[in-house]
């Protein structure tokens, strides 16, 4: 089980931190992913890291203002967003897999419920 946590609503410019604790899985063997959608729009990627944390990737969207990263003794995974823009505004989910580290949503197997983020201008 995975439960995103930190979305609100936040001014254009600023900075929110979301949270992903996962329960059930061998957290630290499973690459994590951070995706999401915008009312209209197809689910997106957005960062993903490999279960060492060694590795990470990031839609060129949001390279140089998100950083994810995770807390394997803690079970969590974090998405640290900064320099927000209205077009950021979405739902963000977290995602985890059993394998590799892969930018395709297709690839995960487990899902959190998705915490909306809302950026204002």
């Amino acid at each position: 089980q995975l439960v995103e946590s930190g979305g609100g609503l936040v001014q254009a410019g600023g900075s929110l931190r979301l949270s992903c604790a996962a329960s059930g899985h061998t957290f630290s063997t499973y690459a994590m992913g951070w995706f999401r959608q915008a009312p209209g729009k197809e689910r997106e990627f957005v960062a993903a890291i490999s279960w060492t944390g060694g590795s990470t990737y990031y839609a060129d969207s949001v390279k140089g203002r998100f950083t994810i990263s995770r807390d394997n003794a803690k079970n969590t995974v974090y998405l640290q967003m900064n320099s927000l823009k209205p077009e950021d505004t979405a739902v963000y989910y977290c995602a985890a897999r059993a394998g590799p580290l892969s930018l395709e949503s297709a690839d995960f197997g487990s899902w959190g419920q998705g915490t909306q983020v809302t950026v204002s201008s």
